[in-house]
């Protein structure tokens, strides 16, 4: 019997299930293939409250499913599952979500030419008491949060199921080649406009970077935590070497699923870091670098 998740019937409170073809009535059984993506390791559904344009989940049982947060389920085989509810990109106000800084969006206010680049339907709330959810097998909400305003909560992160399914993949998929990892480093992955603009090191970032839509993430291997990529090819030095098989898995992984097909830019080391590999799943194949 294939494993699946409850929806709550009580409260009467209903979420639009956003990106996740599922289809259920309060009481009945999702199956658990319907909801965990192409790779079978995601961990949390996103969810923006009271939109009925599409299929719609039931409230938790105490009524709280009713505001943005982080809420735990469980399915028929005891693995744990997570609805995050969203807070609504009509939430900022002057560039801002209370005292978090976010900025504007390149075609905010106006109908953006690409469907791609539209606003973000809205904002994952990121506080001190979530910040380690776990949204996929091996990715927690926290990694995925703008560096910076290190002192302000809560956070507001966009992050897209295609962007963690992706990952796993390529995790997946540099096992099968012999390069066995247990997860991977995100050294950026959702940038506010604001910090996008002048954040840190600016050079050469894209006024419509992939990063500010959440499908984004600039990462690498580092199972020794030395903040450096691993030496994949063993040959006693971390180069461009090994940032080009770990761009390999994540191509072979677009060639398996054209549906997550995006961008992949190999980034050589410099004097603020070391090699890494840019990957999204923005919808049309795009390469650079290495």
């Amino acid at each position: 019997m294939r494993s699946s998740i409850r929806i709550a019937a009580a409260g009467g409170v209903l979420f639009a299930l956003l990106l996740v073809p599922v289809a259920a009535k309060p009481g009945e059984f999702i199956p658990w293939a319907s909801i965990s993506g192409l790779s079978g390791r995601l961990r949390a559904v996103f969810a923006l409250p009271h939109d009925q344009r599409a299929e719609s989940l039931a409230s938790r049982s105490d009524g709280r499913g009713a505001r943005p947060g982080v809420y735990q389920m469980l399915t028929d085989a005891g693995r744990v599952f997570r609805l995050i509810v969203l807070t609504p990109f009509s939430s900022k106000v002057n560039g801002r979500i209370g005292s978090y800084r976010m900025g504007r969006w390149p075609f905010e206010g106006r109908t953006a030419s690409n469907p791609a680049y539209a606003d973000p339907s809205g904002f994952i709330e990121v506080t001190p008491e979530n910040f380690t959810t776990r949204v996929s097998e091996h990715f927690t909400l926290g990694q995925f949060i703008t560096k910076n305003q290190f002192d302000v909560w809560p956070k507001y992160v966009v992050l897209e199921p295609r962007l963690l399914d992706k990952l796993e993949l390529t995790i997946e998929e540099l096992a099968r080649t012999g390069h066995p990892v247990h997860g991977l480093f995100v050294m950026s992955g959702f940038r506010t406009p604001d910090y996008n603009e002048a954040g840190g090191e600016p050079t050469g970032r894209s006024a419509v970077s992939r990063h500010l839509y959440g499908d984004a993430a600039d990462v690498y291997p580092d199972e020794r935590h030395r903040g450096l990529m691993d030496d994949l090819n063993q040959d006693g030095r971390v180069d461009l070497k090994d940032a080009r098989i770990l761009a390999a898995a994540a191509e072979a992984v677009e060639q398996k699923h054209p549906e997550l097909v995006g961008g992949i830019g190999i980034y050589p080391a410099t004097s603020e870091h070391g090699p890494f590999v840019h990957i999204d799943a923005r919808g049309k194949r795009a390469r650079w670098g290495g």
